[in-house]
């Protein structure tokens, strides 16, 4: 169980936002024909959304390897709207692995939370 719930759910989570938007992107510019207009940029803006999740989610994994609570609250909110954004589309596209890959994250970012030393006990000492 202990494994199953680690922190590494981020750095899955971070190469299949990030993977998503690199292949999203790429079909979007492969299939578009016509001229640079709003739907291409739309269509861009969704992948260039899933590889800053990514991105973000990364930097998150960094910071949960190093025990600093912050990346767990971040990789929760990343994770709560990327299930809201896949919530969106869903009617067009069923994105159920990029839920529960989201779902599993919030998870193990929470258990990540619980076990991470508080930051505000730690910073008393420097008082």
């Amino acid at each position: 169980m202990k494994t199953i719930l680690s922190v590494h759910w981020a750095l899955i989570a971070s190469l299949w936002y990030f993977g998503n938007g690199i292949l999203h992107s790429t079909t979007v510019l492969i299939q578009h024909k016509g001229k640079y207009d709003r739907e291409l940029l739309r269509l861009l803006m969704d992948g260039h959304v899933l590889m800053l999740s990514g991105a973000v989610v990364f930097m998150c994994w960094l910071m949960m390897l190093s025990k600093i609570q912050c990346g767990g609250v971040i990789s929760i909110i990343v994770a709560g709207f990327m299930i809201l954004y896949c919530l969106m589309i869903f009617s067009f596209l069923k994105s159920y692995a990029t839920m529960a890959i989201s779902i599993f994250l919030i998870i193990a970012s929470i258990k990540a939370i619980y076990s991470f030393p508080n930051i505000y006990n730690i910073m008393q000492n420097y008082k």
